[in-house]
């Protein structure tokens, strides 16, 4: 069965406006919250936000300390862009379901939580939770200037070493990202830097049409995990959370918003 719309009937989608979340912070019943060279935000849910956006598939791992050599070279046999950036997220006031971060001083990006499909688990290998995400963008005016974390924020620093994977036309493997809807995966392995000190994160993260993008993560997890971890290393349920679950649980993490 089939339906078809007039083109003057459908509903014309309507765009989030950059960090404006209620007028001048004020009868949203949130409150406000800045970041520097960032418009006054408030806790109340954007107003158009449930369009538009990028849909996301996510899983991640996070241990305490360096990243082992080992590690790295077991990432290494991965054709990879190495890049190192600052990232604030925003850590109180407490927005449930939302993550919020300013992404190397220059773009706000807000990510909407849109709940969990299932496990990925590759038998001896990995094991953890999916998250599916929607996430905007809002080039910012000026790149923040200064070190120190304001506010309620807490600066990570990161270098990430980030393959990616599609399955377009044929079996996953590497490829170079290419524009617009195409389904791909991005594998991430970071070197994490906060509060003095180390950390470090596997994740993947697929995006492109919902419909395709748990296939993309299994894919990209199929063809990582084809070669076994490192001695020692295990990707299990206690160290599977996002980047806002593990600065919130980390040790420390009660004094962060008060930072």
């Amino acid at each position: 069965m089939t339906c078809s719309v007039n083109a003057g009937d459908r509903p014309r989608p309507r765009r989030p406006r950059p960090a404006r979340w209620a007028a001048d912070g004020a009868g949203a019943g949130g409150s406000r919250v800045a970041y520097p060279g960032v418009e006054a935000m408030t806790t109340a849910q954007p107003e158009g936000l449930g369009s538009g956006g990028v849909r996301s598939l996510e899983v991640r791992w996070i241990f305490p300390g360096q990243l082992p050599p080992a590690v790295a070279g077991w990432f290494g046999r991965f054709p990879a862009q190495v890049t190192a950036l600052d990232d604030a997220y925003l850590l109180d006031p407490y927005l449930p379901g939302l993550s919020v971060k300013v992404r190397a001083g220059r773009v706000l990006e807000v990510k909407a939580y849109r709940g969990s499909p299932g496990l990925l688990q590759v038998a001896g290998r990995a094991r953890g939770r999916l998250e599916s995400w929607r996430k905007w963008s809002f080039p910012r005016d000026q790149p923040s200037r200064g070190g120190g974390d304001p506010a309620g924020w807490r600066l990570v620093s990161k270098r990430r070493r980030i393959s990616w994977f599609s399955l377009a036309g044929g079996p996953a493997r590497p490829r170079v990202p290419g524009p617009g809807e195409e389904a791909r995966c991005a594998v991430e392995l970071t070197e994490i830097h906060t509060g003095g000190e180390a950390w470090w994160t596997l994740g993947f993260e697929a995006t492109g049409p919902d419909s395709l993008l748990r296939r993309e993560l299994q894919a990209a997890a199929a063809l990582v995990f084809a070669r076994a971890l490192p001695e020692g290393v295990e990707l299990d349920m206690n160290d599977c959370r996002s980047y806002q679950q593990w600065l919130r649980q980390r040790p420390g993490a009660g004094s962060d918003a008060d930072a």
